[in-house]
């Protein structure tokens, strides 16, 4: 049990190290060399857990991923298929990014057009948004003249976009900038018709979103 809570402790930090460095300079100039000294560890205990830096990249936007699926699961589960669960979910998801180093690194990693690979990080976010649209426009919800497709793409967009500038400076992804872009965009969705009932700035106050536990990066030899 021991041994298996340090091998726990060692890849969780090569993780963390990892989407560090890669949020920092990008994939293709990482080096495993620099990603095991952030992390703390031996080169020979980052192989043992990961057999390249491809599989390191993968297991940063998997995690990242499943973040993303935690904090809309949250919004819905919240607001049903209101248009303020899309709301709730774009502050969530800017305030994680803001704070949580293996989802940034994990937006930084899907945009890396070197990689050469399909980003399930984005794909999670952008299907929940067009399901919450879609879902949004059947309900009603939105002005008649709106489609829901076209919505979905200007929200995946704008919130893509300010993940991208935020990795680099925070304050794209402050709490104010994206309450400026929902009372900018949600008069046009809904035609004005429902605008009093939506908070723009988010129901509820910023949150911790639900995360696998973090331990503190003294790993030793797996």
């Amino acid at each position: 049990m021991v041994k298996q809570e340090r091998a726990a402790r060692t890849r969780r930090a090569l993780i963390q190290a990892a989407a560090e460095v890669f949020a920092e300079v990008g994939f293709v100039p990482a080096s495993l060399g620099a990603i095991s000294k952030r992390a703390g560890v031996s080169n020979g205990a980052l192989h043992f857990h990961f057999a390249s830096k491809a599989m390191l990249a993968e297991a940063i936007e998997t995690e990242a991923a499943e973040t993303v699926r935690r904090l809309t699961e949250a919004a819905r589960a919240r607001h049903g298929d209101s248009l303020q669960a899309v709301v709730d979910a774009t502050h969530d998801l800017m305030g994680t990014l803001a704070k949580d180093i293996v989802v940034r690194g994990g937006f930084e990693l899907a945009g890396d057009i070197a990689r050469r690979t399909k980003s399930p990080l984005r794909k999670e976010w952008q299907r929940w948004i067009e399901d919450s649209l879609r879902r949004a426009g059947h309900s009603g919800e939105l002005a008649d003249q709106v489609p829901w497709a076209d919505a979905a793409r200007v929200i995946v967009a704008a919130t893509v976009g300010l993940a991208v500038l935020g990795v680099k400076d925070a304050t794209w992804l402050s709490r104010q900038n994206v309450t400026r872009f929902w009372e900018l965009l949600l008069p046009r969705l809904t035609g004005r018709r429902d605008t009093g009932t939506l908070v723009s700035a988010g129901s509820r106050p910023p949150a911790a979103v639900p995360a696998p536990a973090r331990s503190p990066r003294t790993p030793p030899a797996h």
